[in-house]
This record gives C-alpha cells, structure tokens and sequence, in this order.
C-alpha cells in the first residue's frame, strides 16, 4: 500500500470515527420517535438520542461536541412534536453538566454507571419539565416526565452495550493507527 492510498484511508477512517456519534444519536431519535408503541401508548418513549450523547461525552469528547448534543436536541424536538427548543436546551445542559463532572461520570462501572445516567437523564427530564413550565406558565403533570425518565434508563443497558461495541468494533481500533 502506497503513502498516498494510506493517507486515504486514514482520511475516510477519521471521517467515520466522527461521524459515528452524530449517527448514534440521530438513529436514536429516530426510533425513538417512530410511531410504534412497545407499551401500549401508557409509558413516554426513551431519550435513545441523548444515550449516546452522554457515551460518547464520556468516552469520547472530542468527538461529542456541544454543536453535536445541539443538533439531536433539535431533531428531538422537531420528531417529539412538544415546544421548539425543549430538548435542544435540556440536552445541552446536561451534556455541559457531564462535561463539568466528567472524571466523575467516567470512574463509575456496573450499577453505579447506570446510577450516573440516571442523573444526568434527571438533568435532561427536569430541565424539560421546567423549561415547559416557563413555556406555558403552569406546572405540568409529573408522571410522563418520570415515565420518560424510568423508560430512558431502562433502556440505557442495551444502549450503550451497542454503543460500546460499535466505539470497541469501529473508533477504537481507528484511533490507534493514529
């Protein structure tokens, strides 16, 4: 292989290693926001988008950047329906929150990691929630946004075991050769 073809492919592996955490986090939104109920319609859909945007602030920052936690929030908030600008301004405070306590969030393994997206879903979920309240000047009901919460988390253990394989499968080896 000549330096030429090498560069090459050093140059689409960069491009796919970022482009993978904007992908994770639009497919999530994605399903998340398909018109098919798993519960019936009596549980709120996860957050899918924002699990990989709290992985790959964990693991890989400089590949989550706050412009990208930005654009799922606003595909988040065109696919949900709600007041514009809810989940763009909840997904970047809690991504800004990570960023801020990320040594702390990346310590944690086994039921504590799990314990620390369930507070940064928290973030997310009571950002939402008062952010809506401030929109129409009245306190909502709690049980879909702690609904939404519960889902979210519970849907966190098979998110970031796909999410890990494919950082372990694809960036992972990339950054290596780098």
């Amino acid at each position: 292989m000549g330096a030429q073809d090498r560069a090459r492919l050093m140059m689409g592996a960069r491009l796919l290693s970022a482009l993978l955490p904007v992908t994770c986090g639009l497919l999530g939104v994605l399903i998340s926001n398909l018109p098919v109920t798993l519960f019936g319609g009596l549980v709120p859909p996860p957050l899918l988008g924002f699990i990989p945007i709290y992985f790959w602030c964990l693991v890989r920052p400089d590949l989550m950047t706050p412009a990208v936690a930005f654009a799922i929030g606003i595909l988040q908030d065109v696919m949900s329906g709600g007041p514009p600008g809810i989940w763009t301004l909840s997904f970047v405070v809690a991504y800004a929150v990570i960023q801020r306590q990320r040594d702390a969030f990346a310590g944690l393994a086994g039921v504590a990691a799990v314990l620390g997206f369930a507070t940064a879903a928290l973030i997310v979920c009571a950002t939402a929630y008062f952010t809506t309240a401030v929109y129409y000047w009245h306190m909502s009901p709690l049980g879909p946004i702690v609904g939404e919460l519960a889902i979210t988390v519970l849907f966190y253990i098979p998110g970031a075991f796909v999410i890990g394989s494919l950082h372990r499968q694809l960036v992972g080896p990339l950054r290596s050769d780098f």
